[in-house]
C-alpha cells in the first residue's frame, strides 16, 4: 500500500521543540533517495501553508517564517523524512503534513499530526 504517515505531533510550550517525521511506504516510493518531501501546515481558519522542502540529495528549503528554527533531515534507507521545529512560537501551530509524488508522478498526502504551541 502506497502511503505517508506522519508522527510526532503533540503539545509544547512556546520555546519547545517538537520532531516529526513522514513515514513513506509502497514499492511507488522506491528508491526513496529519488522522493523530494514537502511539508505544510494547516492552521484553523487559514489557508494551508508550505514549510519547507528536502530533495531527494537532501537539499532543503524553508518558509521564511521558520528558517533558522525548523530543520529537515531524511534517512533515506528508512524512507523517513524528519522535520525538527525548534524555538516553536504559538503561530506555529497547526495541522503538520507532509506530501511527495512517487516515482510515477502520482501525488500523495499523510493524515497530518497536529501541533500545540501553548504561549
Amino acid at each position: 500500500q502506497v502511503q505517508l504517515v506522519e508522527s510526532g505531533g503533540g503539545l509544547v510550550q512556546s520555546g519547545g521543540s517538537l520532531r516529526l517525521s513522514c513515514k513513506a511506504s509502497g514499492s511507488r516510493f522506491s528508491p526513496f533517495s529519488s522522493i523530494d518531501v514537502r511539508w505544510y501546515r494547516q492552521a484553523p481558519g487559514k489557508q494551508r501553508e508550505w514549510v519547507g522542502t528536502i530533495s531527494g540529495s537532501g537539499a532543503t528549503e524553508y518558509l521564511e517564517a521558520v528558517q533558522g528554527r525548523f530543520t529537515l533531515t531524511r534517512e533515506n534507507d528508512k524512507n523517513m523524512a524528519h522535520l525538527q521545529m525548534d524555538m516553536l512560537k504559538p503561530e506555529d501551530t497547526g495541522l503538520y503534513i507532509c506530501n511527495a509524488l512517487d516515482i510515477h508522478s502520482s501525488l500523495h498526502y499523510g493524515q497530518g499530526t497536529q501541533v500545540t504551541v501553548s504561549s
